[in-house]
């Protein structure tokens, strides 16, 4: 039992890793230095449109890669490999940036492209290994603890982050900027130094299969043979098609939240104290989230987060103080953890474990597409009513169709579909 708990922590302590990636340089500090330092000579606009491409360029490689990659550690027993290539990739990217000089905006855009590439990546690879390490009675706790720690590890680097830039001459730094850069250096070490106990600890199951030039050949055709049984996938289409309407709505809340709070006129510390809030209570609410599951029913738990996010978004949509900003956030970090985990789990259930990174490959190339159809949602209200009230509130309807489509899931039925179908 304590191998089984050292390897269920060291899984889960690749997500504390992680994480510091995603708070500190993605939503923190990189969108910002971006504009004000890597692109000093460049319009606003411009450099928003700049970034926006990296974005999506990033996502599109990892859309194109992913599947087939997975088809081929599945085959190969290439998980843990192909995690720490990309984990690798991004940790180094990471520290590159902090070399970075003063107004070179293409280079930055393409260490970050990388970089995004490597996070990404790696975390294909890293949810195909949750079927490996746990079981049906304990997957959704397994799940909400890698979320959990992720919370946690990258709050607690962000805060320190968020400190240090706040007053780098306490920190003996002679500017901001130095501070940020500094920041993308610790990111790279807290990511390299808590992935180990999964390089050490996590064991991956050896298949026959040899490492080989075919390698590339047979991943494609385990993968045309998975869409040529697509048909007989029906439970699995529709569980990623209501992932990816609610899921939408999750990232589009996430993403526009601090957009939204500027638009009532909330002072900027507050929303970054929001974001904070938001890091620390997603530890043990999460926590609490995957518990209830367990003791109850994961489709049913999940719908208890969908119909919270529902008042989220609704109560959101006519408030007025920025303590109801605070409340809300709360709100949004006992279910934002729990919902993404929990699906993870729900889907590792339905697929088979012999093909867990292929499919989760199909399971990330729907999150990477989340937030597209929200935030268009939420422009296109915007510009007809001329009310950003209206506008959050019409992410509702991501909420309601997702919650829709999961009722039709039967994930006992969809897995013995999908084991018959890919015999």
């Amino acid at each position: 039992m304590q191998k089984d708990k050292r390897t269920i922590y060291s899984w889960a302590l690749y997500d504390w890793a992680n994480s510091a990636y995603a708070t500190t340089v993605m939503a923190g500090f990189f969108p910002v230095f971006f504009k004000s330092y890597y692109s000093t000579d460049i319009e606003a606009t411009l450099s928003t449109a700049h970034l926006g491409f990296a974005n999506s360029i990033s996502s599109f490689i990892i859309v194109l890669i992913a599947p087939l990659l997975g088809a081929m550690a599945d085959s190969s027993s290439l998980k843990k490999r192909f995690l720490f290539l990309f984990a690798y990739l991004g940790i180094l990217m990471s520290a590159a940036l902090a070399l970075v000089s003063q107004g070179d905006w293409q280079l930055a855009a393409f260490i970050y492209i990388l970089g995004n590439i490597g996070f990404m990546g790696a975390d294909t690879f890293y949810d195909a290994l949750l079927p490996s390490i746990s079981s049906d009675k304990n997957v959704d706790y397994i799940s909400g603890l890698g979320f959990a720690f992720g919370y946690l590890g990258g709050g607690i680097l962000f805060a320190l982050n968020v400190a240090m830039v706040q007053n780098f001459s306490l920190f003996g730094l002679e500017s901001e900027a130095e501070a940020i850069k500094l920041s993308f250096i610790s990111v790279a070490i807290w990511w390299a130094v808590f992935s180990l106990p999964l390089f050490w600890f996590v064991k991956e199951k050896k298949t026959k299969n040899r490492v080989t030039s075919s390698l590339i050949k047979d991943g494609y055709l385990r993968l045309k043979n998975t869409f040529s049984k697509i048909k007989e996938l029906k439970g699995v289409l529709l569980f990623l098609a209501a992932y990816w309407l609610y899921i939408d709505g999750v990232d589009t809340i996430i993403r526009m939240a601090v957009d939204y709070g500027m638009a009532l006129g909330f002072d900027s510390k507050n929303l970054i104290f929001a974001l904070l809030i938001v890091q620390f209570v997603g530890f043990p609410a999460t926590l609490l989230f995957a518990k209830l599951a367990q003791s109850w029913d994961t489709k049913k738990t999940i719908f208890l987060a969908i119909g919270i996010y529902l008042f989220i978004t609704l109560w959101a949509a006519v408030m007025h103080e920025v303590y109801e900003f605070y409340i809300l956030a709360v709100m949004i970090a006992l279910v934002q953890g729990g919902i993404q985990a929990l699906s993870r789990s729900y889907y590792s259930r339905m697929i088979p474990k012999e093909r867990t990174a292929e499919f989760f490959g199909f399971y990330n190339f729907l999150g990477k597409f989340a937030a597209i159809l929200g935030p268009l949602l939420v422009a296109l209200v915007a510009l007809f009513t001329q009310n950003s009230r209206a506008s959050i509130a019409s992410v509702a309807i991501l909420f309601i169709l997702g919650a829709i489509l999961l009722y039709f899931v039967d994930e006992k039925k969809t897995a013995k579909d999908v084991q018959n179908a890919l015999k």
